[in-house]
């Protein structure tokens, strides 16, 4: 049955659903079906979906770390969002885990389905689990995270996977960022900092200090000549980096910054990539780069899962370990197949979420049709 006069709307508010989403919106696309992609101006989603040249609009921002900006920003979102949606007349909603887009979808009656891998963050997952018509999760996650958050375990779609894999699974590694880049493969570093600012982590962080700065030096001493990115989240995060790395400012193979294109390349061909955060390093992890995560809480069951599945992940919390541990993998050599494509052989076993959001919402559409 055609769904060629379907519509779609997508509401994209981070980063990662940005980068998620690209081959979703693209495979709805050929199926006819017209597609309208808001996105909140947070981190690099608007520059991640410029690189991807997916076509969107830009609505409002995050709220950064005070409680009272968010919900001001929140307000303004939702009245932004409000006639948008009104005007499209989306026959579904898609998103991760955005709160406005849900809310304005319950409100207007519009089915709807999201992704949440992050029930530790409580307050978005209140706010839109009982909204939601249904909310794709990994099976490695516990169903009780979900159900204690106000999610309705019928509504519930559990896949064997994590949500890397949705992009993942027809990645191609481009060597041309190499060159982008002037950089050697195996002979660079990627440090990505910590979410700071994020509702479940705001306590935690009360400077925007990133502990890459206790950890950088330590390894730079040993492994001088590899190239460092040093990925930062916010303006104040890298401006604290700055100042703490003054001493290393002039070095040409040190580059401070908040945006890098094409990170699953730059991630693939990596010696090693340490982060704050979890995205990052599980998406390494898939593509056999060694990966540790310094993520101040325990370890994720999504990471739990790729250590359990031998894939190379490590969570270790304290600086001094972090640089020692770095520096002993730094100094093995790489596989022979280090390189290759081997890293689909193990991804392929696993099932990937867009695929079973496409297939959903598909199925959704028709029965709507009839």
């Amino acid at each position: 049955m055609s769904l060629s006069r379907k519509k779609i709307w997508f509401d994209i508010e981070e980063p990662k659903t940005a980068i998620m989403f690209n081959s979703l919106i693209k495979k709805f696309q050929k199926e006819g079906i017209e597609c309208l992609i808001t996105a909140r101006d947070f981190d690099s989603t608007f520059q991640i979906l410029d690189d991807h040249k997916i076509d969107y609009q830009k609505v409002g921002k995050h709220g950064g770390e005070k409680l009272e900006e968010k919900l001001k920003t929140y307000i303004d979102r939702l009245n932004t969002l409000l006639p948008l949606v009104k005007e499209f007349t989306p026959d579904y909603f898609v998103t991760f885990s955005s709160v406005e887009g849900t809310r304005i979808a319950y409100g207007l009656k519009i089915p709807s389905l999201g992704f949440n891998d992050e029930p530790r963050n409580e307050p978005v997952c209140k706010l839109i689990f009982p909204l939601l018509n249904n909310i794709i999760t990994p099976k490695c996650i516990p169903k009780e995270f979900f159900i204690r958050l106000h999610a309705d375990p019928k509504k519930l779609i559990r896949y064997n996977g994590i949500d890397e894999i949705g992009w993942l699974s027809d990645y191609i590694p481009n060597p041309h960022i190499l060159d982008t880049l002037e950089v050697e493969k195996g002979k660079y570093i990627l440090m990505r900092s910590e979410p700071s600012f994020a509702s479940y982590l705001i306590d935690k962080y009360k400077t925007q200090e990133s502990i890459i700065s206790q950890i950088f030096p330590l390894i730079f001493k040993k492994f001088p000549n590899y190239k460092y990115f040093l990925l930062v989240r916010t303006e104040k995060q890298e401006k604290i980096l700055q100042k703490k790395l003054i001493a290393f400012n002039k070095d040409k193979n040190i580059i401070i910054t908040r945006y890098l294109s094409n990170l699953t390349d730059l991630c693939f061909y990596g010696a090693l990539i340490i982060s704050g955060g979890g995205t990052i390093v599980r998406q390494s992890s898939l593509l056999n780069v060694p990966s540790i995560e310094f993520f101040p809480g325990d370890t994720a069951p999504q990471e739990q899962f790729l250590i359990n599945n031998g894939f190379p992940l490590e969570h270790i919390k304290e600086p001094k370990k972090i640089a020692s541990r770095s520096i002993e993998i730094l100094s093995q050599q790489s596989s022979f197949d280090r390189f290759e494509l081997k890293f689909k052989e193990k991804i392929i076993q696993f099932e990937n979420p867009n695929e079973i959001c496409f297939n959903h919402v598909k199925d959704d559409l028709i029965k709507i049709n009839r």
